[in-house]
């Protein structure tokens, strides 16, 4: 899933250990978010949208897989 969470992030000023500390995961899973290697469950796609006060779809970008 693509997601705009290194702009925002950057956007911001925002260091991605400040990130992980104010979103309670480790740095590595924010890196992973921002390189698209992992997923957030919704618990974490909410705080990460709440985070930076937008919608979760301005956060990530949601597209079907071609059948």
């Amino acid at each position: 899933m693509k997601n705009r969470l290194e702009a925002l992030r950057k956007a911001r000023g925002i260091k991605q250990e400040e990130l992980a500390a104010a979103l309670e995961v480790s740095r590595q899973t924010i890196g992973s978010l921002e390189n698209g290697r992992y997923n957030p469950s919704i618990l974490l796609a909410f705080k990460i949208a709440r985070y930076f006060d937008v919608s979760i779809e301005e956060v990530f970008i949601y597209e079907e897989e071609s059948k």
